[in-house]
């Protein structure tokens, strides 16, 4: 039996880098997906992944190793592994990088886990959503409940962290039905647990259907409750929609909260370095045409100013347990948020509240 010695700094250095690779391929899109995914693209598994090592392979170069590497999707879970870790084996890495792979609990099997950690992956992160079959099939979501079960069995066999993704508000799912789930997620006792609210994202089943939009007042009661659920099992809230035990922070995301450098790699990956923002081509074909044609997959880019900067790291700071320096709200505007028992004040730092995190962007548009 593989296992593997879990890299435990869980914080973010000055320095960090992190390389995020997008793979496109799904077997079936979600009702509520806008992310750049597509289905019965099976031909172009090996045309991919050898783009993605040749711009990795071009590009990399001019970057430090990394301190973390994220597999998303898409279903990165649903490459043949050897290709997935042969675009791995491309990426210079630091020696306690932290690797995760977006998984779907479906194409999870132990030959796949053990390849992964033979090569370095140390994390992976099941797309479950919803442990109730008939809020999965609202969701447009396809896999049994009971292969969370054994895909978490598997993963822990091999030494791997595991998170559980998790989605609430779909209609037609009750409060009991959410409870269910965080019951069984809890049951099933991850290192890291991330909920998040469904939104209607354009051009997507769901936006095409209003009797299918979550509802407000829903999403803020099944927040309060996973947020109270998982605090008394001993994980603790790091950024608004993550909860982690100890030890078990994502790395990577921590690199993003912070405002940190990364480089994308893949179709629609975006990258920031060097105080510039940029992203690649949205499609596989488009993107395996311009590595192939000796180009760069960027489609665009853009600079922010340094005030843009400023707020954009304050908005984002402002998500996670850490929060803001106190001076980054007017003295009305905090008066305000502490009197609606939004934020609390502590160190001369200004952290949301649990009512304070589901009004996030009303808060964060005072900051100057």
């Amino acid at each position: 039996m593989i296992s593997v010695e879990v890299p435990r700094r869980t914080n973010f250095r000055s320095g960090d880098f992190g390389v995020y690779v997008h793979i496109p391929f799904c077997s079936n899109r979600c009702d509520y997906c806008a992310f750049a995914t597509w289905t019965g693209k099976d031909d172009l598994f090996e045309s991919y992944t050898n783009a993605v090592v040749e711009e990795i392979r071009v590009a990399s170069v001019a970057f430090p190793a990394a301190s973390s590497v994220f597999f998303g999707g898409g279903t990165p879970s649903l490459l043949p592994a050897r290709l997935l870790v042969s675009i791995l084996d491309r990426v210079s890495r630091a020696d306690d990088c932290e690797v995760t792979v977006e998984c779907n609990p479906d194409t999870v099997t132990p030959e796949l886990l053990e390849t992964y950690v033979l090569h370095g992956v140390d994390r992976v992160s099941f797309g479950v959503q919803s442990m109730v079959p008939h809020v999965l099939a609202s969701l447009g979501r396809t896999h049994d409940p009971e292969n969370v079960r054994s895909a978490m069995a598997q993963a822990r066999a091999v030494g791997l962290r595991v998170n559980l993704d998790l989605i609430y508000g779909a209609v037609g799912e009750s409060v009991d039905d959410w409870r269910r789930t965080v019951d069984a997620v809890l049951e099933l006792d991850p290192g890291h647990v991330s909920a998040y609210a469904l939104t209607v994202e354009a051009n997507t089943p769901l936006a095409a259907d209003a009797s299918r939009h979550p509802d407000d007042d829903d999403e803020a009661e099944k927040y309060t409750l996973v947020d109270q659920l998982l605090n008394d099992s001993g994980y603790a809230n790091y950024e608004i929609s993550n909860w982690a035990k100890p030890g078990n922070e994502s790395r990577h995301n921590l690199l993003y909260w912070a405002q940190g450098e990364y480089r994308g790699y893949g179709c629609a990956a975006h990258s920031h370095t060097g105080g510039r923002r940029y992203w690649n081509v949205r499609t596989p074909e488009r993107f395996i045409e311009r590595i192939a044609e000796g180009g760069s997959g960027e489609s665009a880019s853009e600079r922010l100013d340094p005030q843009e900067r400023r707020i954009e790291g304050l908005q984002l700071a402002l998500r996670t347990k850490l929060g803001v320096p106190v001076d980054s709200f007017g003295k009305d505007d905090l008066a305000s948020f502490l009197e609606a028992r939004l934020v609390t004040v502590g160190n001369e730092r200004v952290v949301l509240t649990t009512a304070g995190r589901m009004m996030a962007n009303a808060v964060a548009v005072r900051l100057s």
